[in-house]
């Protein structure tokens, strides 16, 4: 039922942009540490910049585990589901890195303050697949969630300019296992 794909085909772009969300994985080397996946959305921070070759905005948050992974290892896997409509699940596998928050434009990105642009994700596809989706839920679309913006303005209003660069500088300097993520306050925008 499965099937690999050489590049993203054009009906599976239209696809992917469907749908709502995605998520992102990442892993530490070795045998410790802990494996990260992270949902993301909404699907106007996800951009196919060609066949092989996709981005995302990545935006301020509490952890920065994707960060951290990237540096050591480089290796990503961005999973998409279909809630709605026929089953079907894509796993783009590759090697992903991290550039400054304004490195490419999304211009589909609604919602996001431009200083909760983090990082942009960019990541070269070495595998493209899909699945059955059998097993995952029907499930409606309501809307997006406030929430991030609302939070960024609140650190804003209330810390002044800096005060999420503060933050990330205080909470995205390294991983739950102690790696490098976020370098210095002074990169944040430089990544």
């Amino acid at each position: 039922m499965g099937q690999v794909y050489e590049k993203i085909e054009p009906w599976l772009a239209e696809w992917i942009q469907r749908q709502p969300m995605f998520f992102v994985a990442t892993a530490p080397s070795g045998d410790g540490g802990h494996v990260n996946v992270s949902p993301k959305g909404p699907i106007g921070t996800l951009t196919l910049l060609d066949e092989r070759t996709i981005a995302y905005l990545d935006l301020v948050g509490s952890g920065a585990e994707t960060l951290a992974h990237l540096q050591q290892n480089g290796r990503i896997v961005v999973m998409l589901c279909a809630f709605e409509g026929p089953p079907r699940i894509v796993r783009l596998h590759g090697r992903g890195e991290a550039l400054p928050g304004d490195a490419i434009e999304f211009p589909d990105a609604d919602g996001a303050l431009p200083e909760q642009r983090r990082t942009v994700i960019r990541v070269s596809l070495d595998r493209i697949s899909d699945s059955c989706g059998y097993g995952v839920p029907l499930m409606a679309y309501q809307a997006e969630r406030r929430n991030s913006r609302a939070w960024a303005e609140g650190k804003l209003a209330k810390g002044g300019p800096t005060a999420l660069d503060d933050y990330m500088a205080e909470r995205n300097a390294e991983s739950i296992d102690g790696l490098p993520a976020l370098r210095t306050n002074s990169s944040v925008h430089g990544v």
